[in-house]
């Protein structure tokens, strides 16, 4: 365990911490090169069980010397542990390291390809430009709970491992298969593995969500888009389906994160 205290924000190793600017770089030539930072312990405890290899942790002082955070420590092998005052962390991150207590840059891995992820699954996801971290999050989160088994995003998404994603999701990230789709958006890789489309979108002709036909399908891939927008007509054109879920007199839609929640468990695989 080598534990380092510091004593200036631009000391020295810090530097993968400072504001977690590094945590939102990602190389789409050499994406394995890069960096994320997983917050707080059950999130890096997550990211340790899924193998993820950590750089290095930042740790408040009196949790390098109880055992829930040498736990953590152990975990992480010969990765150095920076500490200092909670006032001279908040100035190094940005925020007050609180309930989190530990954050954790960790290498990120080579890039899922398409076809292995959907090899065993029967309901995805497929996010078409939704970039605010936030609600990536809550859908990875509502995906591990819900029974989708894998995410697939396009190039316009968030980065999944975007440090706020990675706190709301929980670490479901680590556990959800996800990868990137090229520009077509998947619908030929998913059709070459016997998926049906499915779009969420408000129009018409459309069916609702709970209608006999999408509870029928073996194979599901619900497309959800950005929030002021929706999908873009390209892909509602593709889709198998347009779908919307009821809603009260006078709603017309409901945030995309809770919308994922609602198709996943409406559209859940029954074996």
């Amino acid at each position: 365990m080598r534990v380092v205290e510091l004593t200036d924000i631009a000391q020295p190793g810090a530097g993968l911490f400072y504001h977690l600017t590094d945590a939102q770089l990602r190389s789409r030539q050499e994406p394995e090169k890069g960096i994320f930072i997983a917050e707080g312990p059950k999130v890096v405890n997550t990211a340790l069980d899924a193998g993820y290899e950590p750089v290095s942790l930042l740790m408040r002082r009196r949790f390098t010397e109880n055992e829930q955070g040498l736990a953590i420590i152990r975990r992480c092998g010969e990765a150095p542990v920076y500490t200092a005052d909670d006032e001279l962390l908040a100035g190094l991150t940005g925020f007050k390291l609180q309930r989190s207590w530990v954050l954790c840059a960790m290498r990120r891995p080579a890039p899922r390809q398409i076809g292995p992820v959907l090899e065993r699954a029967h309901r995805v996801a497929v996010l078409e430009g939704i970039n605010e971290p936030s609600n990536v999050g809550a859908i990875f989160r509502s995906a591990a709970a819900l029974g989708a088994d894998a995410i697939l995003l396009t190039p316009t998404c968030c980065d999944p491992l975007h440090r706020r994603a990675v706190r709301v999701c929980m670490g479901a990230v680590f556990t959800v298969p996800w990868a990137w789709t090229g520009d077509d958006a998947g619908f030929s890789l998913l059709r070459g593995h016997g998926f049906s489309t499915v779009g969420m979108a408000l129009r018409e002709p459309c069916l609702a969500l709970d209608d006999p036909a999408l509870q029928a399908a073996q194979k599901l891939a619900v497309y959800l888009g950005t929030e002021d927008t929706g999908l873009s007509e390209r892909t509602v054109s593709q889709c198998d389906y347009i779908v919307r879920i009821p809603m009260a007199p006078g709603i017309d839609s409901l945030n995309v994160a809770a919308a994922a929640a609602v198709a996943f468990w409406q559209l859940r695989y029954r074996k």
